[in-house]
């Protein structure tokens, strides 16, 4: 019987092996001790698609239920305050001595019998209560236990802006009142960058911000080596090599190669070089429908067709060769690349010129050249 596979290669799902990541969260966790008024409290992690944001946030929780802290993990999505007020929060007063929370709820709600309540009817008061009152609430009896509240925001973004500024009020407030609560969230950089401008959101501008990046070569090595080596198998240095190459550093790419390359010879007990090069191929034919497809999604026919101009060259693209394959003047397509920057499509590479943030992107355009878009568009 095969040893089982051990990559995870679906976005969110923490990895066997997290690397790279360390110094993000010992300063999360450096927060979290410092106590309330700390600037790490309230942390934002920007990056591409698939560069690791939600593990990130996935990592922080860990690190703070290890403190003893609760943690509550949503997604930015509609309905976002409801599932917070009504599905996370009462339940955590479980946690609690019934009579204190009984005694709580009655100075926020009004008078209430409070012998003889059930706890179906405490949770109900609780989310008539009200965000804020709630996290006040909660925040109270987390002090008298020395510990505090955590909670992570997923895939941030303007569409559901009104919920997000209700719950920015009441983590406002609770910072103010110096209350045991922090606050992290993820997002496409994008997207964090269209909310930061929104009167009522003012603290995420001056949140900390992180953005997750690539992974550095030696770290990769230990990701894809420790975990097949932890599952009864080996992997040949020239395997390593190739294997690690092949990720450019890129998070998912890592879970990726590292799952493809294993299902190549899943009964042998080493990997070889060959297994490796077949690996790296085969997951980076899983990676366009997996990444490159939902990351030019969004992108206009204008965006396309400056990528595909793009991708005519090996390396990084001059912005004037740019220009000119489209036929148009250095401030227009100035305009473009400060667009793809801020999508992570394309980032700064040496001065006049720009690259692919996303790896792989550069071989993908040119395999769907034929879905180029018409340059009549510019």
């Amino acid at each position: 019987m095969a040893p089982r596979n051990p990559f995870k290669p679906t976005f969110g799902v923490t990895p066997p092996l997290l690397v790279g990541r360390d110094a993000l969260i010992d300063e999360f966790v450096e927060a979290l001790e410092d106590g309330p008024g700390a600037a790490g409290r309230a942390t934002l992690y920007t990056g591409a698609r698939g560069s690791g944001k939600t593990v990130m946030l996935n990592a922080v929780e860990g690190a703070a239920k290890q403190l003893g802290w609760l943690v509550i993990s949503e997604t930015a999505s509609r309905g976002l305050v409801d599932r917070i007020s009504r599905q996370h929060l009462p339940p955590l007063l479980r946690t609690f001595d019934p009579d204190a929370v009984k005694k709580r709820l009655t100075g926020i709600t009004g008078p209430l019998q409070v012998g003889g309540l059930t706890w179906t009817a405490v949770e109900q008061h609780a989310a008539e209560a009200g965000l804020r009152n709630q996290i006040s609430l909660l925040t109270d009896l987390l002090r008298e236990h020395e510990t505090g509240l955590l909670i992570t925001l997923d895939e941030i973004h303007a569409g559901v802006i009104e919920e997000l500024r209700e719950l920015a009020v009441a983590i406002q407030h609770a910072f103010r009142e110096e209350r045991q609560l922090a606050f992290a969230g993820a997002g496409l950089k994008l997207a964090i960058a269209d909310i930061l401008n929104d009167e009522v959101l003012t603290f995420l501008r001056r949140a900390e911000r992180h953005e997750i990046g690539t992974v550095g070569l030696d770290d990769v090595r230990r990701a894809l080596k420790e975990p097949i080596v932890a599952h009864g198998r080996a992997v040949t240095d020239d395997a390593l090599a190739e294997m690690a190459a092949g990720t450019h550093g890129y998070p998912f790419l890592i879970q990726l190669v590292g799952a493809q390359t294993w299902r190549v010879r899943a009964t042998a007990r080493d990997i070889s070089l060959a297994d490796a090069r077949l690996g790296v191929a085969n997951a980076l034919r899983r990676l366009g429908s997996l990444v490159h497809e939902p990351a030019l999604a969004g992108a206009s026919d204008v965006d396309k067709t400056f990528l595909f101009a793009m991708s005519q060259d090996d390396g990084p693209s001059r912005m004037a060769d740019i220009a000119s394959r489209l036929g148009v003047d250095a401030g227009y397509a100035s305009v473009y690349r400060a667009r793809l920057i801020a999508a992570e499509l394309v980032s700064p590479a040496k001065r006049g010129y720009v690259d692919f943030t996303l790896p792989y992107l550069r071989e993908y355009l040119r395999e769907h050249a034929t879905a180029d878009v018409p340059t009549e568009s510019l």
